[in-house]
């Protein structure tokens, strides 16, 4: 038998380690990966489902015109069934098996408990479903932003709406009994004062409550001009209207981003008509001339598309624009440089998704429109042009 030095088989061994590496396929360090933990089932299915299939189209479309800087984008993601401790579960686990750069979270929630994690990494920029006021603070989340106004900026929209259609209205506040519900109640009132307009009741309800007779009581004391709820995906809203629209009150309706889904009024029927809301984005059947992104997707999805499918759709293009303006300035693809490239984005066209172009100077962006519900068609009409509060 033939022997062989220990040098030798260092030196065939190393040789056939660089040949072999030649010609793998190229590693994971050669993507683009984003992760995310989706609420997929549980309560909030429906938004998951709607964002995964958004993220998934434009990594998709990215990918087919040759990626970013050639990089590809992957999107890997756990079904958490909005639940925090499943979801800070999904993000060790993912983090544990992919080398991550951006992270897509499912809550308020987990944004708030995975923040020091995120902190103390520095290595990932994360958005995700929650648009809380208190996330809009880069000095605290700096490695978070979120694609559209926070609830605090959703209220303040519709109150520039009120303000400019009818002064001095008169508004009553319905709000979930949740951190979710509570949030924008302080800044919607104070905005209100600086606006002169008039808050005369502020109703708190369970997030899902059956009965609201005595809430609506209250509300025909009050006789507003305007209801604003927040903190709801539909019900209670629908019994509110029925039984206002009985009482032979004409308080006009309104609600934030998450009750604004074409799909679950159509359920409502007609008493839905006239429920009005804001909407960060166009919704996929608008077929405006400066839209072109629109048609893309109309393309991909000549079914009905969510809201939330705008929205992880759009959150999926932030995070690609972050990526190759950190690319093109040769640097790193950590979460300083994401958030950092992130902030130069400056009148930027999302291709109509949202109709106007947006600045994005801290951790949000405060930019809405004013749709309107038609029973009839059963789809969302416009009522407003884009409102920025940048401006």
């Amino acid at each position: 038998m033939m022997k062989f030095s220990r040098r030798l088989v260092l030196a065939v061994s190393t040789a056939l380690t660089l040949s072999l590496g030649a010609s793998l396929p190229a590693l994971s360090a050669d993507e683009i990966v984003i992760a995310g933990s989706l609420p997929l089932t549980g309560m909030f299915g429906f938004a998951g489902v709607g964002v995964e299939a958004g993220i998934q189209d434009y990594v998709k479309m990215i990918n087919e015109e040759g990626g970013i800087a050639g990089r590809q984008l992957r999107f890997v993601y756990e079904d958490t069934a909005y639940k925090v401790d499943a979801s800070v579960a999904a993000f060790n686990k993912l983090n544990s098996q992919e080398e991550i750069h951006f992270y897509y979270g499912d809550s308020t929630g987990f944004a708030k408990t995975i923040n020091p994690e995120l902190n103390r990494m520095g290595s990932i920029l994360m958005a995700g479903t929650s648009y809380a006021s208190e996330l809009n603070d880069p000095a605290t989340y700096p490695f978070q932003f979120m694609a559209g106004p926070d609830y605090t900026e959703m209220t303040g929209i519709l109150l520039e709406y009120i303000a400019k259609e009818k002064p001095g209205a008169k508004i009553v506040l319905v709000n979930s009994d949740t951190e979710f519900g509570r949030d924008p109640i302080a800044g919607t009132k104070a905005r209100a004062q600086e606006l002169g307009l008039e808050i005369v009741e502020e109703i708190i309800t369970p997030p899902t409550a059956v009965d609201v007779s005595t809430e609506v009581l209250k509300l025909r004391r009050a006789r507003p001009d305007y209801a604003i709820f927040h903190g709801y995906l539909l019900a209670p809203i629908p019994e509110f209207m029925s039984q206002a629209k009985q009482l032979g009150l004409d308080t006009k309706f309104m609600g934030t981003f998450w009750s604004m889904d074409p799909g679950s009024w159509a359920k409502v029927g007609d008493v839905a008509n006239g429920y009005m809301g804001v909407m960060p984005y166009r919704y996929a059947d608008d077929e405006a001339d400066d839209a072109p992104m629109l048609d893309r997707i109309r393309q991909m999805r000549p079914d009905y598309r969510s809201t939330p499918y705008m929205q992880g759709f759009l959150t999926a293009m932030l995070f690609s624009e972050a990526a190759k303006r950190t690319l093109e300035a040769g640097k790193e693809l950590n979460g300083e440089n994401l958030k950092a490239a992130l902030n130069t984005i400056k009148d930027f066209d999302t291709g109509g998704i949202i109709g106007k172009p947006i600045t994005i100077s801290g951790n949000s962006i405060p930019v809405g429109r004013i749709y309107t519900y038609n029973a009839a068609t059963q789809k969302m009409d416009p009522a407003s042009d884009w409102i920025s509060l940048q401006e």
